[in-house]
């Protein structure tokens, strides 16, 4: 069935077009005529299924002929990557249309962000956090909103979202068209479903999670020590011709990644813990084809769109089936086709059979034949916590000593010893009267400390 059955307007025909989308996918086939009459839709679509265009395709559709000058839709996504992806495929469908749209998201400035609010613009596509601090400001207006979009509604409320989630919504009008969308339905993301959708359409609710069906799936048997040895082996005897490799730690994805610039292999690595610039830097190079292997931490497994990556490599076995299709749903996406491999250690053999269960397959295992798995690497790939811990502590110590000889040179006299994180004081600074200052105090005098939230 071609794109011109459902009844687009024919701008966004043009663009589908020109993006070289011959026909609908499913999802797309089953959002779109519900959406385009107005309805609230309730979807449970696996990743890589196109259903980016399944919610922006009818928005775009009914804001054409619309007022504008002032923000009617909102997107709500877990991540920045994912965002920036949707506000990407946004520009590209809107593009023969006056639709305008911008990401508010962390790692970057808040006045472009702030422009964006007060200049109205058609389509805000935000993570919770980063909306929030701009909804504490008079001029994050949302009083017009008309469309609201959650997407991977299941990854925010791992990321702990949900109360940001409730705290937008009290803060936006009633009267509005709702589309939620989800890989998986948790109990919590269906009590928020009849929390904020009206008799919405249901889609795919019956199907099990899954990988795409164009994925070629395989298990890696091979202990930890040798993982990188492996990968680098399958990179270059041409088994991949390129990769995202996703770690378990940042800490693992950052000794992989030197691991691979050591061996010549051009790679870059994605975490929380690089800045926006450097991680949309590392993905602009490995989608243009500079960077042959991403590294990545599952801040990753949604909202990475490859055209044609041909492979996904599960470094570590994930904890959580649901993770392991977001992982493997990186490639063979639209309908493609493409390699998932998973190197699993004998201590991860539990957390496979997990994946094989909830998949309802077992996955073949593969030897590589002129591979030695029987060699004994120098070095580990992992510094263990401890030592990682004293290291730090260590280098701390050090630049205090260093400050405070800096000071006696600066003052040609002696400074006070510096404080010491490991032994010799409290490491405490003291303010006048004895008192100090940590913020609010719990009862029992420890300091007041909320719950830590991952920011996106």
């Amino acid at each position: 069935m071609p794109f011109s059955s459902l009844k687009l307007h024919p701008s966004l025909l043009k663009s589908v077009k020109e993006m070289g989308f011959a026909r609908p996918t499913p999802i797309q086939l089953d959002a779109i005529p519900p959406a385009l009459e107005g309805r609230d839709v309730l979807a449970c679509a696996m990743t890589g299924s196109g259903k980016t265009a399944a919610f922006l395709l009818p928005l775009i559709h009914r804001m054409i002929e619309t007022p504008r000058g002032r923000t009617r839709a909102l997107v709500l996504t877990p991540t920045r990557e994912l965002a920036a992806q949707i506000l990407e495929d946004l520009r590209d469908l809107a593009v023969h249309t006056p639709i305008t749209g911008a990401a508010v998201i962390g790692g970057v400035g808040m006045g472009p962000q702030e422009h964006a609010f007060r200049a109205g613009l058609d389509v805000i596509i935000a993570t919770p956090g980063r909306l929030m601090d701009h909804m504490r400001q008079s001029y994050a207006n949302l009083q017009h909103l008309e469309y609201l979009v959650l997407d991977e509604a299941d990854r925010m409320l791992d990321m702990g979202f949900l109360p940001e989630i409730r705290r937008i919504l009290k803060a936006l009008p009633t009267k509005r068209q709702t589309l939620l969308f989800s890989a998986t339905m948790p109990p919590p993301i269906v009590t928020l479903t009849h929390e904020m959708l009206k008799d919405p359409v249901r889609l795919q609710i019956e199907r099990k999670s899954a990988p795409a069906i164009g994925i070629t799936q395989a298990v890696y048997p091979v202990t930890q020590e040798l993982k990188s040895h492996l990968l680098l082996k399958l990179l270059q005897n041409g088994e991949m011709d390129d990769a995202l490799v996703f770690t378990r730690t940042k800490h693992r994805a950052n000794r992989l990644w030197e691991f691979l610039v050591r061996n010549k292999i051009s790679a870059e690595r994605i975490h929380g813990n690089r800045s926006q610039p450097q991680r949309t830097a590392a993905l602009a190079g490995f989608k243009n084809g500079t960077i042959r292997v991403l590294v990545a931490t599952d801040i990753a497994a949604r909202g990475i769109d490859v055209q044609e990556l041909g492979h996904v490599v599960n470094f570590d076995v994930p904890l959580v089936p649901a993770d392991y299709i977001h992982r493997v749903g990186r490639t063979a996406r639209a309908e493609a086709t493409g390699d998932a491999f998973t190197f699993v250690s004998p201590q991860e053999e539990s957390d496979l059979r997990s994946i094989e269960t909830a998949i309802h397959k077992r996955l073949p295992r593969v030897t590589v034949p002129d591979f030695d798995y029987q060699a004994r690497p120098q070095g580990a790939l992992e510094i263990p916590l401890a030592d990682r811990i004293k290291a730090i502590r260590e280098r701390k110590a050090g630049e205090r000593a260093r400050a405070a000889d800096k000071q006696r040179r600066r003052t040609g006299g002696s400074a006070p010893p510096p404080r010491s994180g490991a032994g010799g004081g409290s490491g405490r600074s003291a303010r006048p009267g004895g008192a100090r200052s940590f913020g609010p105090r719990r009862p029992g005098g420890g300091p007041s400390r909320g719950p830590v939230k991952r920011r996106p």
